[in-house]
C-alpha cells in the first residue's frame, strides 16, 4: 500500500516522460533553495536525464560546497524542455532572468513550502506544512526509490538545516527532525555542513554585521528592530548581497524585539523588506500581502516601489498595527 500522495505520482509520471529537464529556484537564493535545486538535479541526472539547473543569481560562497562540479548556472539564453521543475519559488516572477528563457517550456512543475504561493505551475505541490522544500524533495527521491547519495543527502540536509534556522524555528517538527536524522544516516557529512553554512564566515559578512549592531534602531517599545542596508553599505564592507543571509536574525533576537525588519536598497526606488516574527500573533506574511509580498508567518519578504522614508514609514506602520491589534 503507497504512503505517499497522488500529487507525487503525478509528478514521477511526468518526470519519466521527459528528457530535458530545467531545474530553477527564486533570485537570491538561501540555502533551502540552492539545496532543493542541487538535490534535486543530482538525483535526475542519475536517472539519465539531461537536467540544466538555472539561478538568476550566482551560489553563495557558503553553499559553494555543495557545488564541486558548478551545476548551478546562470540562464545560458532562451532554451526549450521538456518540463520546468521550480523549488521553493513562491511566485513565477521570482524566477528572476530564468523566467523568460524557459518561456518555451511544455510544462511547469511547482514544489515548494511557501503559505504565499500563487500555484502559477502546471502541476503544484504545495505544502506549508513542511518546514523547507528540502523535506518535500526528500519526500519525492522516497516515493521514486531513487537513491540518496551523500552528496544529494549534504545538499538537503542543508536546505532542512537552514530553513528552520538549524531546527530553531517553530516551523520544525517532528518529521523535520526524522528527515534529517535520514540524511544522516544516507551520508550527510555534519561536521563539513556545520564548517562551511555556520562557522565560516567572510571578512566582509563580519564588517557587514559589524553594521548591522551599529546601526540598527528600536520603536513600538523596542517590540519593533529595523536597519538599513543601502549601496554605500555594500562597497564600503565590501560585501554582496548574498552576505546579507541571516542577518536579520541578530536583530530578532534582541529579547523585546517581536517583529525584525531590513530594508534594502536593490535599485531605484525600489526596496527588499525583509520581516521576521517571534510571536505566533504576529503573521508577517499576511503584513507584507498588503505589499505584494509574502513568504510564511514568521518569515516574509516583499520588493516594493517608492521613495524609501515612504516604504519605510507605510512598513512600519503596518508592522504598528499588527502589533497594536494582538494585544
Amino acid at each position: 500500500m503507497k504512503s505517499h500522495l497522488k500529487i507525487i505520482d503525478r509528478i514521477l509520471d511526468k518526470i519519466a516522460e521527459s528528457q530535458s529537464i530545467c531545474v530553477a529556484g527564486h533570485v537570491r537564493p538561501d540555502g533551502d533553495c540552492v539545496g532543493s535545486e542541487l538535490g534535486l538535479t543530482l538525483a535526475l541526472r542519475k536517472q539519465g536525464k539531461d537536467v540544466s539547473c538555472w539561478n538568476e543569481d550566482a551560489m553563495p560562497q557558503k553553499y559553494a560546497f555543495l557545488d564541486p562540479d558548478k551545476l548551478l548556472q546562470k540562464p545560458g539564453g532562451a532554451q526549450v524542455f521538456d518540463l520546468l521543475i521550480t523549488v521553493d519559488c513562491a511566485a513565477f516572477d521570482r524566477l528572476g532572468a530564468v523566467a523568460p528563457a524557459v518561456g518555451q517550456r511544455k510544462f511547469l512543475i511547482n514544489i515548494d513550502h511557501h503559505q504565499s504561493n500563487t500555484r502559477y505551475g502546471d502541476l503544484n505541490w504545495i505544502s506549508a506544512r513542511e518546514a523547507s522544500t528540502g523535506e518535500l524533495i526528500f519526500r519525492l527521491l522516497q516515493a521514486a526509490n531513487w537513491p540518496i547519495t551523500p552528496a544529494i543527502a549534504d545538499c538537503l540536509f542543508t536546505a532542512v538545516s537552514t530553513d528552520t534556522g538549524s531546527f530553531q524555528y517553530p516551523t520544525t517538527k517532528p518529521l523535520t527532525y526524522h528527515t534529517a536524522g535520514e540524511l544522516v544516516r544516507l551520508g550527510a557529512n555534519l561536521e563539513t555542513i556545520c564548517h562551511e553554512v555556520y562557522q565560516s564566515f567572510s571578512l566582509s559578512r563580519v564588517r557587514l554585521l559589524k553594521h548591522v549592531y551599529s546601526h540598527f534602531h528600536l520603536t513600538h517599545n523596542n517590540q519593533i528592530a529595523w536597519l538599513w542596508l543601502k549601496k554605500k553599505d555594500f562597497a564600503r564592507t565590501g560585501a554582496d548581497r548574498s552576505d546579507t543571509e541571516g542577518l536579520i536574525d541578530h536583530i530578532r533576537a534582541i529579547e523585546p524585539v517581536v517583529v525584525a525588519c531590513v530594508f534594502e536598497e536593490v535599485g531605484e526606488d525600489l526596496i527588499r523588506v525583509s520581516l521576521r516574527s517571534k510571536s505566533p500573533r504576529i503573521n508577517v506574511n499576511e503584513i507584507l500581502s498588503q505589499f505584494g509580498g509574502g513568504g510564511h508567518a514568521a518569515a516574509a519578504g516583499a520588493r516594493i516601489a517608492g521613495q524609501p522614508l515612504s516604504v519605510q514609514r507605510r512598513v512600519i506602520g503596518a508592522i504598528k498595527k499588527a502589533l497594536d491589534s494582538a494585544r
